[in-house]
């Protein structure tokens, strides 16, 4: 069975084409700049040289359009014709409180996701748009949704509940969602794997760390807690994102500085975060190399980054009452031996022990906690798009 897993952001478009008999990924590509001057496909088949073909793309439909016809490019597609993709998975950042689990698409499950384009103005048009052109270009092909906030449902009341008037949730559903769902989901679900252990009884803190970034709280396998709240702005510094700070900054903001809600908006979401404070990069590893030249705010943005992360470790710890497991994941979590061990510094005293010489991997899976440590470090790479297609997989076989 073959799976074309599509994320369509705003401009842009990524895929992978999965074997399910094995999970092996047949090609994957990019799709940039749809609807914008310079539109651009980045294809790879496993095991071909990366083709880039450069094409008018007005939007989603030419742009998946495109795809389709180069994974049936007799030079460079992964397979003979349309026929041979069986199923579609698409990833939807917003669920909302209507979606617990994946579900199958129809016209029904399409309504219910445009009334929650207000929780997620940004991320849920493009994925509804990607979801209406592929109905269209492949009709005959059942699709899947499989949503970011989904993971997260599980939080008890006590985690998602915000100190505002209970009305607000009520009539209009102000609540603690979180993300990144998939990815938090993948990795818990791999370290019971690694480790032969079942994920019953066990207290975890997974940090997907990138330029968007999130820990989740997961106890006995389900997610707990977890730092993004109604949108992805909540929680951690990130990128550009500025993550917790006084609410009253808003106002305060836009009475002094005769700033506009959406001038605020913008401030917080594309200024802020790790690039707000350095002044140098909303990229880790710019900031890193900016850090080890001296540069005295590129070190306070990657402290200050560290310092937060830590400080969620801790309050999940006891939210949960333990950690067995930590785990890192994500374009940073993944790769920078250094953020990773600045994380647990200072954690010794829940039982985190840091092994150096383990911890100096990139992008591979390693336990690098110290022989003897009470709470076992792992870096898992994730992998949200084979838990899309699993999803989708399940879904579409019944």
């Amino acid at each position: 069975m073959n799976v074309l897993v599509i994320n369509c952001g705003s401009s842009s478009l990524k895929y992978q084409l999965i074997n399910m008999d094995d999970e092996s990924v047949l090609a994957k590509g990019l799709v940039e700049r749809i609807g914008i001057e310079g539109s651009v496909l980045k294809h790879e088949k496993t095991g071909l040289d990366k083709v880039v073909i450069e094409e008018v793309l007005k939007d989603h439909k030419d742009a998946i359009n495109l795809v389709l016809k180069t994974l049936v490019d007799a030079s460079y597609g992964a397979v003979k014709s349309l026929g041979e993709i069986d199923a579609v998975g698409h990833r939807v950042v917003h669920g909302g409180e209507k979606f617990a689990q994946s579900v199958l698409i129809d016209d029904e499950v399409v309504e219910a996701m445009k009334e929650c384009i207000g929780l997620a103005p940004l991320h849920n048009p493009p994925n509804i748009t990607g979801i209406e052109a592929c109905k269209e270009l492949l009709p005959d092909v059942p699709m899947a949704a499989v949503f970011d906030t989904a993971f997260h449902q599980t939080m008890p009341p006590v985690s998602f509940i915000y100190p505002l008037p209970y009305e607000l949730y009520e009539q209009m559903k102000i609540r603690r969602y979180g993300f990144h769902g998939t990815s938090h989901k993948y990795v818990s679900g791999r370290v019971a794997e690694l480790t032969g252990k079942s994920l019953e009884g066990t207290k975890i803190v997974t940090c997907h760390l990138g330029n968007g970034a999130s820990l989740t709280a997961i106890k006995d396998g389900k997610s707990f807690d977890t730092s993004m709240g109604m949108t992805p702005l909540e929680g951690l510094v990130m990128g550009t994102r500025c993550g917790d700070i006084d609410p009253a900054i808003v106002t305060f903001l836009m009475e002094k500085n005769n700033m506009t809600s959406e001038e605020v908006d913008n401030l917080m979401n594309k200024k802020s975060g790790v690039l707000g404070i350095s002044g140098v990069s909303s990229d880790f590893r710019d900031i890193e190399g900016a850090a080890d030249k001296g540069n005295v705010r590129a070190r306070l943005a990657l402290d200050k980054f560290a310092y937060i992360v830590k400080k969620y470790i801790g309050s999940y710890a006891a939210a949960m009452g333990g950690l067995d497991y930590l785990i890192f994941t994500a374009g940073l979590g993944e790769n920078s031996a250094p953020a990773r061990k600045e994380v647990c510094e200072g954690l010794e005293f829940l039982g985190v022990e840091i092994d150096d010489a383990k911890n100096n991997i990139r992008g591979k899976e390693a336990e690098i906690s110290k022989d003897g440590s009470k709470v076992k470090i792992f870096v898992i790479p994730t992998n949200e798009e084979v838990m899309i297609a699993r999803d989708t997989k399940e879904l579409t076989s019944k």
